[in-house]
């Protein structure tokens, strides 16, 4: 099976270490284990998680094994789809501070070279949408 590696990146309005925060946080809106219908989630070196999304009508599991995490410049883990055919991928998140804003970069490695592949980069882009969102809504309720 070829391999190939999806990039993203976007550049958000708030400080590294509060969308660090929220990435590990599966309560905050905007990272990728909020809103899953089953979560196991230990967000440490060696910690497992399971996600289970449903969408569409149709279960997607996720599994993984945290590599790396410093707090607020990155994070590592191994990801297990459908989607990378029961492959272990591996998914980075970097936090880059840009003045007042963070360019945030995830970079999936090892996917199939094929179209349900090649989606991890919409899937991505959603999230780092829905990050943009929930850190625009803290922001906005931190003002009140």
């Amino acid at each position: 099976m070829n391999l190939t590696d999806v990039t993203v990146s976007r550049t958000i309005p708030a400080p590294a270490e509060q969308i660090f925060d929220m990435w590990l946080n599966p309560k905050g809106p905007g990272g990728p284990w909020f809103g899953a219908a089953r979560l196991i989630f230990n967000p440490q070196v060696d910690g497992l998680f399971y996600s289970l999304v449903v969408f569409e009508g149709k279960n997607h599991p996720h599994y993984g094994r945290f590599v790396k995490i410093d707090r607020p410049k990155q994070i590592e883990h191994t990801w297990v789809s459908e989607g990378t055919k029961g492959v272990e991928s591996t998914v980075s998140v970097t936090f880059e501070p840009r003045g007042d804003d963070t360019e945030v970069t995830i970079h999936h490695s090892g996917v199939p070279d094929d179209e349900v592949g090649r989606k991890h980069k919409d899937g991505w882009g959603w999230i780092l949408e829905m990050l943009a969102q929930g850190m625009a809504a803290r922001r906005a309720a931190a003002r009140k």
